[in-house]
């Protein structure tokens, strides 16, 4: 992204230090319209993995089109469903966990749990536990060393989130905790951790991704509408289940349509493990020994051996 290209030009200062050779690993800092359109373009490129918005992943879908035909895979956003069940014992961990990885990062994650589905049962309890933890997470200076949560990545950012918000409190959203802007007096863009409750998935804050610190926590009565609410979404990138029940657990992690289930946790990651979407979260998988299948070709060769 042209918003954050520091880390990537220092990712590159580092491949140089540890001794790979100039030119294999390239940083090309520049807007999409430049950089990224044209390499998406070129006729030259063979393959493109694009990592950024559903938006701009149709755009790299039809570049292949209109050029050589490369091969394009797009690891693009989610609305990602944390789905609570009645029958799990601990609802508090529960409610910290989503906490933690909805608010980290302030929210600009493609992963975040930003679509909370919990029982009718237990969702009081679950919203006093949350209201509780959000003011944990306020914005602060992220050069204190303690600060729990930064500043969005510019001020354009903080207005599509504070957008969100104005449309679910317009859509009929109850406002929880959070839904305003945060240290204003010092000229950042900080957003404070914001939480909603009696959304309905057909909410512009339940669709849509939003990229900043605003949760909507939906109400459910069965396992049934449980599984057809986290699946009525464009988006298919993560999802989780918190249930004490063996068997609950896995029926619902098969019948969830995203790319990686957590049961009973969040987050929980590593190399080896693939990582992706399903539908508009995007296509084939990052890390792990399938994402080799991305930047290599198969080939097969023939060959016939003449007898003596």
């Amino acid at each position: 992204s042209e918003k954050s290209p520091l880390t990537a030009l220092r990712l590159a200062e580092l491949a140089i230090e540890a001794g790979l050779p100039e030119g294999v690993f390239n940083v090309v800092p520049g807007y999409g319209h430049e950089a990224g359109e044209a390499l998406a373009l070129h006729m030259d490129v063979d393959a493109i993995g694009f990592t950024g918005s559903t938006r701009v992943g149709r755009k790299m879908l039809e570049y292949a089109g209109r050029s050589n035909l490369k091969r394009v895979y797009n690891e693009l956003g989610g609305k990602s469903a944390f789905v609570v069940f009645d029958d799990f014992a601990h609802v508090e961990r529960a409610a910290k966990t989503v906490a933690g990885s909805m608010f980290f990062n302030q929210g600009e994650s493609c992963n975040a749990p930003s679509r909370v589905l919990v029982h009718e049962k237990v969702a009081d309890r679950f919203l006093e536990v949350i209201a509780a933890e959000a003011p944990k997470y306020a914005p602060g200076d992220p050069l204190s060393g303690h600060a729990e949560m930064g500043a969005l990545v510019d001020e354009t950012q903080m207005k599509t989130v504070l957008g969100y918000i104005e449309a679910g409190n317009s859509e009929g959203a109850k406002l929880v905790t959070g839904g305003q802007r945060a240290r204003a007096e010092t000229g950042g863009f900080y957003v404070q951790p914001t939480v909603f409750e009696r959304v309905r998935n057909d909410m512009k804050i339940a669709r849509e991704e939003i990229f900043g610190p605003v949760m909507s926590v939906i109400r459910f009565a069965n396992e049934a509408e449980a599984i057809a609410l986290a699946n009525d979404s464009s988006y298919g990138l993560q999802a989780s289940v918190w249930s004490d029940n063996v068997n609950r657990a896995h029926r619902v992690a098969r019948a969830l349509r995203a790319g990686t289930v957590h049961v009973n946790q969040y987050d929980e990651d590593d190399i080896t493990v693939p990582f992706g979407g399903y539908k508009q979260s995007g296509n084939g998988r990052d890390k792990s020994l399938h994402a080799f299948d991305k930047y290599t070709e198969l080939k097969t060769t023939w060959l016939r051996i003449d007898a003596a």
